[in-house]
Order: structure tokens, then C-alpha cells, then sequence
């Protein structure tokens, strides 16, 4: 079985989505899709580039603050750590698509996120959440810290976090 092609080395039905999504109400995660360096883009029109420059332009527009990012690509060719300005925390979660991620996947992003709020709890630094589209992989562990973690009903933290991408 192939995969489709990827035109340009933009992952296939990228331009299809929204860069960035809301902030999760009463949360601090934001989800978006996968930021690429400027080497996949470079080919792009500027209205459909997205990088990590452009994400934390888009955030100051919206007077919020990313303090981390959690990568949940199976890859890293779409960039590098060092593509990211060094202010923010980078912490890269091997993830396969299409399919429901394992336990071990479930407890390194919850740590992360833990760690993360625990650190900066005198703060209201985001947390941006992305796995290629910023649907599915993003979705489901957003959802999985809200109702594991934080004893969120589950109807209501699919609600919000499909909210968030409007």
C-alpha cells in the first residue's frame, strides 16, 4: 500500500487546515498544526506559510504567550529544534497516525504537561499541542489529560477542544 505523494515536501492535505486554533476555554492548551521550517515552504505563497515564527506571531495578535510546544509528529523532518526560538520548550512525542496512541504516548504527555504547569504555575504561558493537522493525535491527548487528569467530563472536553478549532 503507497502513501500519497507529498507535494513539495508539505504534508498531504496540510494547506487544507486552520495554522492555529483557539485556546482551550478555562485551559492552557492551543492546538495547531505541524509548523514548517522554511526549507518546505520556501515555495509556498506567504498567505499559506506557517512556521514557528508565524505561530507565535499569531498568538501575539491574540495577547497569549506559548511557553511550550509538544510535537506529537512521527517524523521530524517538518523541522528541528533549532528551527524553534529558543524561549520556548520543545518536547518531541514520537506518535503514529491513524492509530489510537499507546499507553506509554498517554503518560509522556501528561508528564509533560505536568512538568510544564508545575513550572509555571506563576505564569499563563500556553501550551501548543500539533501532530500534523492539529486534529486527530493533538485532539485525543488534549482530551485524554482533560478527563485523566483533570476530571473533565468526557462530552464536555470533546466540546471544547472542537471548539477550539472554529
Amino acid at each position: 500500500m503507497s502513501r500519497p505523494a507529498k507535494k513539495n515536501g508539505i504534508p498531504d492535505r496540510w494547506l487544507d487546515y486552520t495554522a492555529v486554533g483557539k485556546r482551550l476555554r478555562g485551559t492552557r492548551f492551543i492546538a495547531f498544526k505541524v509548523p514548517l521550517k522554511q526549507a518546505l515552504t520556501h515555495q509556498l505563497p506567504s498567505s499559506d506559510v506557517f512556521g514557528p515564527w508565524e505561530l507565535l506571531d499569531a498568538l501575539t495578535k491574540e495577547e497569549e504567550e506559548l511557553g511550550l510546544i509538544i510535537d506529537l509528529t512521527f517524523t521530524t523532518r517538518y523541522y528541528k529544534v533549532e528551527d524553534i526560538p529558543s524561549s520556548l520548550l520543545c518536547v518531541k512525542i514520537f506518535t503514529r497516525g491513524h492509530e489510537v496512541p499507546s499507553d506509554n504516548t498517554i503518560l509522556s504527555f501528561k508528564r509533560a504537561v505536568r512538568r510544564f504547569l508545575r513550572e509555571n504555575e506563576d505564569n499563563d504561558k500556553l501550551i501548543g499541542v500539533h501532530c500534523t493537522h492539529g486534529l486527530n493525535r493533538t485532539g485525543y491527548l488534549i482530551c485524554r489529560y482533560l478527563i485523566d487528569v483533570d476530571g473533565m467530563d468526557p462530552k464536555e472536553a470533546v466540546e471544547r477542544e472542537s471548539v477550539s478549532h472554529v
